[in-house]
């Protein structure tokens, strides 16, 4: 979502009196790719661009083929085969094998299928939304097009090719569920459809207010995410204000938001403060929790909530990572905080964390 967050930062400051832009999306992938689907690329007339589509090896001919789609103001899409030995193939020896599809859509100021302008509507949503975009058919009007699923009934009123809207359905369903977005043929029409899955932005909210809350917002900054911080703000420095994180006074009150998409971390370092909040977080449908300090200290506010009668069930347990962080060695805040924010990426995205060296399979494969 960062990357699409900069692009429609990007495109508001374009002057559609002067200047011309193009998106080109990722839309398929075979094999290896150093992006995937859904990876985009905002690219003007006069041969800037933002994003990528690659690692650098595409987007060379893809600034010539967006600036060509703006000339004349139809998408098109392009297929980059880089399995094969031919030399004359782009990303040939430079480490994509695999094959990619590259759909390049022209934008204007305003229009209905406006793929930016679309996705700007989607970027605060706290819930996995789908947008289906058809990337292949044998009306070449219907190129492009793109919908966001909102209900059955409403994308079947809007769908164009109605002869397989249940089967799109079912496919949009089936992604939903998976949180996984995909390409897929309808032989029986030719219509080849691009269903992405937009999850929500990760939410991170700590709980403290001493110097290591600092290098933890800069780095779930930088990943783009969104950040709360609930502290004495008396004690808050400017950087908190200008990192774009939300500030919460501890005596206030107000409740933070917490649902399946936020990460809470509890670094207080003060006994009760940390068990006090620990039973809050509980109460709450966020999918992980965090505890700094040694696993004995968690261990005696588990101890202590089964006295009063307050027993962790195992579920819940399982939302506990005490201490909080994967094991790389970390010394230091600054290295802490990306054990921490490492091991939040790993668990939301359903991995254990381990050197990629050791995975069999994809890289990107479930």
């Amino acid at each position: 979502m960062k990357e699409i967050k900069a692009i429609i930062a990007a495109y508001n400051t374009i002057d559609f009196f002067t200047t011309k832009a193009a998106l080109a999306t990722v839309v398929k992938v075979e094999g290896s790719s150093y992006r995937r689907t859904g990876a985009r690329m905002l690219v003007l007339d006069n041969g800037t661009y933002l994003g990528g589509i690659s690692g650098g090896c595409l987007e060379g001919d893809a600034l010539r083929r967006a600036q060509k789609a703006i000339v004349q103001d139809k998408p098109s899409v392009i297929t980059y085969d880089t399995t094969q030995d031919d030399g004359a193939q782009i990303g040939v020896g430079l480490g994509c094998n695999g094959i990619i599809d590259v759909l390049f859509i022209p934008l204007h100021g305003a229009g209905e299928n406006n793929p930016v302008q679309i996705l700007s509507a989607l970027t605060e949503t706290r819930e996995p939304r789908a947008v289906v975009c058809i990337t292949s058919c044998n009306e070449i009007n219907l190129l492009g097009q793109t919908i966001v699923y909102e209900n059955d009934g409403a994308f079947s009123n809007l769908f164009p090719a109605k002869k397989i809207v249940f089967d799109v359905l079912n496919d949009i369903h089936r992604c939903l569920h998976k949180q996984s977005s995909a390409t897929i043929i309808y032989e029986e029409t030719g219509i080849k459809i691009f269903i992405e899955v937009l999850l929500p932005v990760t939410h991170l909210l700590l709980f403290g207010g001493n110097y290591d809350v600092y290098p933890l917002v800069r780095c779930a900054r930088e990943l783009g995410w969104d950040v709360t911080v609930i502290m004495n703000l008396q004690k808050a420095d400017k950087y908190l204000f200008a990192a774009g994180a939300k500030l919460i006074d501890n005596k206030s009150g107000e409740q933070p938001l917490t649902d399946a998409y936020t990460a809470t971390v509890l670094m207080a370092h003060d006994y009760k403060t940390d068990l006090s909040n620990l039973q809050q977080a509980l109460k709450k449908n966020g999918r992980y929790i965090g505890l700094l300090g040694p696993r004995k200290r968690s261990q005696k506010m588990f101890d202590a909530m089964m006295l009063e009668g307050k027993p962790i069930n195992e579920m819940d347990m399982q939302r506990i990572f005490s201490p909080a962080g994967l094991d790389i060695g970390a010394a230091t805040p600054e290295e802490i905080a990306l054990s921490i924010c490492a091991e939040i990426r790993s668990v939301f995205a359903g991995r254990n964390g381990m050197s990629l060296r050791l995975r069999e399979g994809t890289i990107y494969g479930n």
